[in-house]
Parts: C-alpha cells; structure tokens; sequence
C-alpha cells in the first residue's frame, strides 16, 4: 500500500496579530467572515473567533483570504518571520501551482522542494524562484538548504584559489559570473597574509573585519548592485 505523504505543518499564525488588525478595523468577526467570503472562503464568524483565542489555526486559503479580509499583508499574520519556502509562497498570496507556473517548473517539482527544502532548480530557475516568492538572497540560501554548502565553498575560496570555486558557487547562488568573480576575489584578498619582510602594516581602520567567510560574503556582495537584494 502506498504511503501517503505528511500533512504540511500549519501555516505560521498569530492570534494576537489578527486580533489586532480586525479591532484596529473596527471590524466585527461577523465582518470578517463577510469579507473572506468576498475571496471565496465561506465560513462561521466562530472560526474568526476561534483564530483569536488560539483554539485551532487557519489552512493556507483561509489564511490567504483573512489577510485580504484584513487589508494587511499575510507576514503580518504570522508572527514571525517567514522560514521555509511554504511561508515565503503563502506571504506572497500564492497557490503552489501558480507559484511553479511563474517559476518555470512542473508543480510535482515544486511540491517537491516544499516538502523536502531541497530546492533542484538551475541557476535561472533559481532567480525566478527568488524573485517570485520575493527572498534576498541570504533568505534563498537558507531556505534551499544550500548555505552549508556555499559555506564550505567559500572556506575554500580562502583557503586556496577563488577562481576554481565561481563555478560551484554559481550553482548555489542565483548570481552573475562576473560579480561572483569579482567578489570572491575580494574575499579571498581579505585573507592575504603579507608575505615579505619589512611590509608595512595595515592601518586597522582599514582591515577587513573578522567575519566568517559567509558572512563576509554576503557583506562584500551588498556593496555592489544586485537584481535580487542581498
């Protein structure tokens, strides 16, 4: 017999957030549960009410459609920060199929990457998802499961020669060739240890901070402009 796959964990809710939007509002919860029907989910105002109290949470749709019920934006529901590829897409009021149709892959595919934060996507499938689902590219990294990977790249691109890693990086990163070359060059000449006798020291105001190799990554790539913000 074929096993079925997980339930998906409930969408990210704050109860006190939606509280205080509707009361903010004015808004009864029979109000509320007028104006979700407007966005085609019918319900009691007793499930609004229950939303408040914590009794039980809202499915995407119906988290969707109280965010709109609202007038607020779906991450200010959460209560949190969106962590995973599900609470980007949901805060961007998207369906999965739509989110694979402006993507530029098969649902199953997208489905997939939700499910396992395993994201299989080439370097332009890859900018589309970033830019459809709206991540910065710190955000891409970590929700894709691919920062420990770009991690141990970036340590060998100190330890050794920056330009044998602009490939693996590019497959991890969203980015163009020649930015990643220029940037990884700039992260590997933070590491150069004068190698002759008599040179003179670097003023400190001019070091480069003592920032692990990822996290200067991402603060030499914010200096340059970017299509995707960093």
């Amino acid at each position: 017999m074929r096993r079925r796959p997980p339930p998906p964990s409930p969408v990210p809710f704050s109860p006190a957030a939606a509280r205080a939007h509707r009361t903010g509002l004015g808004l009864t919860p029979e109000q509320v549960a007028a104006g979700m029907a407007a966005h085609g989910v019918r319900l009691l105002p007793t499930h609004v009410i229950g939303w408040e109290s914590g009794e039980y949470r809202p499915d995407e749709a119906e988290f969707i459609a109280l965010a709109r019920a609202l007038w607020c934006p779906p991450a200010q529901l959460m209560g949190t920060a969106p962590g995973s590829l599900r609470d980007f897409r949901v805060a961007r009021e998207l369906s999965q199929e739509q989110a694979a149709r402006r993507i530029g892959i098969t649902l199953r595919a997208y489905e997939q990457a939700e499910l396992t934060g395993s994201w299989p996507g080439d370097p332009e499938q890859s900018y589309e998802l970033a830019r459809v689902l709206g991540l910065t590219l710190r955000a891409f990294a970590r929700v894709t499961h691919r920062q420990d990977a770009l991690e141990k790249c970036l340590r060998q691109c100190v330890d050794g020669r920056w330009q044998s890693q602009v490939k693996p990086v590019a497959k991890l990163v969203p980015l163009p060739r020649p930015l990643l070359e220029e940037v990884l060059a700039e992260l590997q000449q933070d590491h150069v240890v004068p190698q002759h006798w008599g040179t003179a020291t670097t003023p400190a105001a001019e070091q480069p901070p003592d920032l692990p190799p990822l996290e200067r990554f991402w603060q030499l790539l914010s200096r340059h402009p970017t299509d995707l913000p960093v």
